[in-house]
């Protein structure tokens, strides 16, 4: 059974993902596109009130031995407070949305993204957006599919090429 656990992204855990990560965009981004920018993430962004950043784990995974340097988690995500639409909602942005290679096809991706608004609404989020880039097919038909609908773009980010929103109901914070 997949579970979350709120991690830095500066953790051990975080940053093999994130550079598992990395390495996959920067191998198969587009090559007419230039090269894939790397933007590391900031323990500051990706920690609350700021934001979030989530592991997926699997309890079967955490019975066994994990392979060498994938410390167990087999996906991450995390939400960041950007700043808000003209029209005052209060936004937090998807990032580093990532399943292991091994991991997919188990449906991880739908439950991160669903656990990814649910923090963003616990912070107070009324909308949540993110960015992807159009060679990213799977990722974008997991945004179409979990209810984003495309939007103009809210940022420069140079490898996006679609940007999203889903507007989400911000909920008190769980004490």
């Amino acid at each position: 059974m997949p579970r979350f656990r709120a991690v830095p992204v500066s953790s051990p855990a975080a940053a093999d993902l994130l550079e598992a990560y990395f390495a996959e965009r920067r191998a198969t981004f587009p090559s007419g596109k230039g090269s894939y920018r790397t933007a590391s993430p900031s323990d500051v962004s990706f920690t609350p009130p700021a934001g979030s950043f989530l592991l997926v784990e699997d309890d079967a995974s955490s019975d066994s031995v994990p392979e060498p340097g994938t410390v167990g988690a087999l996906a991450c995500g995390g939400v960041r407070r950007i700043d808000p639409t003209p029209e005052g909602l209060v936004r937090y942005e998807v990032k580093h949305v990532f399943v292991r290679p091994e991991a997919r096809g188990r449906g991880l991706g739908r439950l991160l993204m669903a656990e990814l608004e649910e923090v963003a609404a616990g912070l107070g989020a009324d909308l949540v957006v993110l960015d992807t880039n159009e060679s990213l097919l799977a990722a974008g038909a997991l945004y179409r599919a979990t209810g984003y609908r495309e939007v103009e773009p809210y940022n420069d980010n140079p490898n996006a090429t679609t940007w999203f929103a889903k507007p989400v109901a911000p909920r008190a914070p769980v004490s």
